[in-house]
């Protein structure tokens, strides 16, 4: 990968979303502003780049951050918000099967009516990190194994497209993840304590 044959567009994408997630695995509530203008970047570039789930998803955190960003500053941060409980096995479930349903209708979509790039594993991303956004906004550690898998599918769909730097990014988001969720249990376990 040559670093000088990268637009400007995706430098600036990844940087602002790098500050996004690593100011969300410190549960600091500046991770949702910052995110807004991350995504405004990345939705630009995956259009330009015919990932057409991945604007759309854009579009998305555009608008949950936005809550995210309310729902913080009322609570507290993620500690307080809603419920800090792990999700029951069935809610977890539901929201899976859901998910696969509308990535692959999602999917069709694409592909029937679009030039879109992999619409089927594009729209896998779009429904998986939806999942991951709404845990975030609600404070529920799942959100991070849930990342794990968005990050998973992305890196190899990113390469694909030549989106190398963004792929290396997803790659660290890979690894932020699990320093996310490790964080997060300890935040829980101070709370609760505390409680």
């Amino acid at each position: 990968m040559n670093f000088a044959d990268l637009s400007p567009l995706e430098w600036a994408a990844n940087l602002v979303t790098a500050l996004s997630v690593l100011l969300a695995a410190q549960a600091c509530v500046a991770t949702w502003p910052t995110g807004i203008v991350g995504c405004a970047l990345f939705g630009w570039l995956f259009w330009q780049n015919q990932l057409y789930a991945d604007f759309t998803l854009q579009l998305f955190f555009i608008a949950t951050s936005a809550s995210g960003w309310w729902q913080w500053q009322r609570a507290g941060g993620p500690a307080a918000t809603q419920q800090r409980q792990a999700l029951a096995g069935r809610s977890l479930l539901g929201m899976a099967l859901a998910g696969l349903v509308v990535a692959l209708a999602y999917g069709t979509l694409l592909q029937r009516f679009t030039q879109a790039y992999a619409p089927f594993w594009d729209s896998a991303v779009l429904v998986t990190s939806v999942i991951a956004q709404v845990l975030l906004m609600r404070g529920h550690h799942q959100t991070w194994p849930a990342w794990l898998v968005v990050n998973t599918l992305s890196v190899p769909l990113y390469l694909s497209r030549g989106l190398s730097l963004t792929a290396g990014l997803y790659t660290l988001f890979w690894l932020n993840a699990w320093y996310g969720w490790w964080r997060w249990h300890r935040l829980q376990a101070r709370t609760q304590a505390l409680a």
